[in-house]
């Protein structure tokens, strides 16, 4: 997974280790004084669940760029400021430690770059059709219950991330 050679924002969905690293040094500008990266890890346990030990992701890979576009576009609208952004998930089997999922954040300043982290890991997980498969010593699922895939607006005006 290679960071785009132009713009400020990469986003991508690969089956391959994600390069936090590279995410976050590709994130840093002259002009930033923040970077926030958030790296969401492959653990061993959930609720009710001790002893995981697969975790495997599954997209409908046409429908997550546009809708991590759609993110982006609406986390620089509420925080201008906004430098450069990276929204990055895995699909397949992820190894328990490693990142299944990681968002970079740059701005002149923390507050901006940890507000729009949150609402682009927030938002991501409510709008993005990726489902996450878990096997654990007595059982495995798709997740506890089915995931209703909401529009960002959707989120926004109901209040179930920072805006």
């Amino acid at each position: 997974m290679e960071p785009p050679k132009s713009g400020n924002t990469w986003l991508g969905l690969s089956s391959d280790p994600l390069p936090v690293d590279e995410a976050s040094h590709w994130a840093s500008d002259p002009s930033t004084g923040a970077i926030v990266t958030f790296s969401g890890v492959a653990r061993n346990h959930s609720d009710g669940r001790d002893n995981v030990t697969v975790l495997e992701y599954e997209a409908y890979e046409q429908q997550v760029t546009p809708r991590f576009e759609a993110i982006a576009k609406h986390a620089r609208s509420q925080w201008p400021s906004i430098v450069k952004i990276v929204m990055l998930h895995r699909i397949g089997k992820v190894e328990i430690g490693d990142s299944a999922v990681v968002i970079v954040v740059s701005s002149p300043h923390r507050d901006h770059a940890f507000e729009a982290s949150r609402f682009c890991i927030d938002t991501l997980k409510s709008t993005v059709p990726i489902w996450k498969r878990e096997i654990w010593e007595s059982g495995e699922s798709w997740g506890l219950e089915p995931q209703h895939i909401k529009e960002i607006d959707e989120v926004v005006d109901e209040g179930e991330v920072p805006r």
